[in-house]
Parts: structure tokens; sequence; C-alpha cells
């Protein structure tokens, strides 16, 4: 009915001056989830619709190298298609935001460096980056995107072999899902002979202290919390939430579903998240990825 359409549009309006004015004047700071990134075709774990997934621990990982590779043959895959991947009308509107004065920082769950390539800074890659790889043993580091150089000679003909079996489907955290990986080859550190990993923090492993710290000082620094995309399901997000709380701070959430922060915040909207961040920078959000600044065409590189 033409009446209903337009009450729901008269109440997202309401809802976001709501949000703008509970912002307003005040040092604002983001944190961010998976939902940031499903409009650029990255899909999460946690929303209403998401596909149930059992993550590899970190525990798995180490334990035996069938695990790790399996998650390097699915992840030699993946990650082209998270480097590919442009940030969306959201992520632009928080660089806008920042441009404009009213945004002063981004703490990410997100491993997919789509708030840097958008422009955003600072950034704390709570979880860490998929462009980074290091050895376990000594700490020798290399971007993903040369150890990409490295594996492929070893694995001539692997991705044709998979590609032919059929669609591969997407998941989350820079890999595909992939059943047969037995004839995938994964190499040591070529400094130590130690394990190499993802310079990601896995389930079952804590995000290093000193991250922490930096995003503390982040939240403390700012006169309220911005919850963008994420259900604040684990600890390692939603501590900075409670601190904002706790220290009386404005707190807000955007995110389709329940959250962990909903009882705390003083304001939620249960919305498609982009327009709402779009809505709220106003017209300087519709900048594009390749002018944002500081954006980057190769963040694996």
């Amino acid at each position: 009915m033409p009446g209903e359409a337009t009450s729901v549009d008269t109440d997202f309006t309401q809802r976001v001056e709501q949000l703008r004015h509970l912002l307003d004047g005040r040092r604002v700071i983001a944190l961010t989830g998976a939902g940031m990134s499903t409009d650029s075709g990255i899909p999460d774990y946690r929303s209403p619709h998401a596909k149930p997934r059992t993550p590899m621990t970190i525990q798995m990982y180490m334990s035996a190298p069938e695990f790790r590779r399996h998650y390097w043959a699915r992840n030699h895959l993946g990650w082209r298609h998270m480097d590919a991947a442009r940030p969306n009308s959201g992520h632009l509107a928080l660089t806008a935001m920042q441009r404009q004065g009213r945004l002063h920082g981004v703490i990410t769950q997100n491993v997919d460096m789509l708030h840097i390539k958008a422009g955003s800074s600072p950034v704390i890659e709570l979880h860490g980056s998929y462009g980074r790889v290091l050895c376990a043993n000594c700490g020798w580091h290399v971007s993903r995107y040369r150890l990409h150089e490295m594996l492929e000679p070893l694995n001539v003909g692997f991705e044709e072999r998979v590609r032919g079996d059929g669609a591969i489907e997407v998941a989350p955290d820079a890999d595909m899902v992939l059943s047969e990986t037995d004839d995938f080859t994964m190499i040591d550190c070529p400094r130590c002979g130690g394990i190499l990993r993802p310079d990601i923090v896995y389930f079952g492993e804590t995000v290093p202290a000193d991250r922490v710290a930096r995003a503390y000082r982040m939240v403390d620094d700012a006169d309220a919390v911005l919850v963008l995309g994420s259900s604040l399901t684990v600890m390692s997000g939603f501590r900075f939430a409670r601190r904002a709380h706790d220290n009386g701070k404005a707190l807000a959430v955007v995110n389709r579903g329940h959250t962990r922060a909903d009882a705390i915040a003083d304001l939620k909207i249960d919305h498609h998240l982009s327009q709402v961040l779009t809505t709220l920078a106003g017209p300087d959000a519709s900048q594009s990825a390749e002018t944002a600044p500081g954006s980057v065409s190769a963040a694996a590189r």
C-alpha cells in the first residue's frame, strides 16, 4: 500500500536523524564487523541469512599438516576474491565522514582491508589481515601476493582441476569451500622451516595485547562508538562496546538482527547498513573508491 511505504520511509529518516543527533558534536569512532563487507561480495558468519559454518581453530591449524594443506588450498583461490573486492558505499561513507571531521578512527573485526582500500585512517585491524603471512616460529613475514607467486609453480593445474569440478562457493576469511585438497602443495618458512600462517586471529586464539591496548585507547579518546555490521557475539569486539557504555560514552548500533550490545546501546537501527551510512554521510559519500584518499589497487602486494 502507498501509505505503508511512506510510513517505512518516514521511520527510516527519523531513525537516521536520531543517529545524527546522537553523534553530532562528539568525537566518534566506528567498530565494524562482517556485515560491513557483505555489499562487497564477502559473506559473513552471523547475519540472519548466513549459512552455518565451522571455522578452523588455531589448535587444528597447528596440530597437523593435513589441516594446514586444507586451509591453504582453499585460501589459494579465495584470497584473490577478497583482494579483488572493492569498498562498498558504506565504506566510502565512513571515509567521507572522516573527511568531514565527524569520524576519527575505525576498529574493524574484518580481515579484508576494505577500510584501508577506501581511504580510512587510522584503522586498527583487530583480527589481522588476509594480505600478510608470517612464520609462527621466527616471525619472518611475506605479503600474500608474494606467497602466491611462490606457490603457483608448485600447484600447476590445481585451480583448473578444482574449477572443473563445478561452481566454487566463496566463504568468509579469504577462502573458498573445497572438499578435495590432498593434491595441494604448501611450503614451510624459507628462513627457518617453521609453519607459515596467515596474519589473522583464528577462532580459539586471542587478539595480540598491544593491538587490544591501541583499540582501548581509541575508545577512551572518543565520545561515541558506532557499531556497524557486527553481532558482537565474540568478546574481542563486544568488550569495546561495553567499555564505551561503562565509561558513559554514547553507543549506537546499526546491524541486521540482534547484537550483544542491544541492551546497552543508546540507539539501535536494524536496517540495511550501507543505506544508513550513505544517508548519514550525505552527498559526499558518493566518492568512488578510485579517488578516495589513500585508496590502494593491490592491497596484498
